[in-house]
């Protein structure tokens, strides 16, 4: 048996990394990625569309990104039916910040109430085959030279517009 749920989901990210355009601010030390960017790099990765168990196909689209500063984490929303929550760290081979651990966070598809362990595991399946380990911004090597000297990624903190990225020197 098929079932193809109408369950909408998405990824806390973004694809299309290089197009967002890191701001390097001086005084704080810190390269800062809006919302607006990342949410617009977002929109461009979808539609997508992941099986799972070769009996449920499940449709991404229409994701809203929600940055969650008291948890320092990255929440992707989808028509209110699903939460995927990720967080950030930064991948030195790579030169990327990667979303790190996905969960699910809330699961929710009318009329399926009975199978909410299931659609739990799904959407736990899905979170890791879509988010882990997902760029969220490359730099390239321009950016990790500040004043002439080579810098490297520090603590990255996801604030309630930005997620800004600590560059310290090497």
């Amino acid at each position: 048996m098929r079932v193809k749920p109408s369950l909408l989901i998405a990824a806390a990210c973004v694809a299309g990394a290089s197009s967002a355009l890191a701001g390097y601010n001086i005084w704080t030390g810190e390269y800062s990625l809006s919302r607006q960017e990342l949410q617009t790099a977002l929109d461009q990765r979808f539609p997508a569309t992941l099986r799972y168990a070769e009996v449920v196909s499940v449709q991404l689209s229409h994701p809203r990104l929600v940055l969650d500063e008291a948890n320092n984490r990255v929440t992707t929303h989808v028509d209110g039916k699903l939460a995927l929550n990720s967080g950030v760290r930064y991948d030195p081979a790579k030169r990327a910040v990667l979303l790190d651990n996905p969960t699910v966070q809330q699961v929710e598809v009318a009329g399926m109430g009975q199978y909410r362990e299931q659609l739990n595991a799904i959407g736990a399946v899905v979170a890791q085959q879509l988010l882990k380990d997902y760029p969220v911004y490359t730099f390239k090597p321009e950016e990790l030279r500040v004043g002439g000297k080579d810098v490297e990624p520090g603590a990255i903190t996801v604030g309630k517009d930005e997620v800004r990225v600590e560059v310290k020197q090497r």
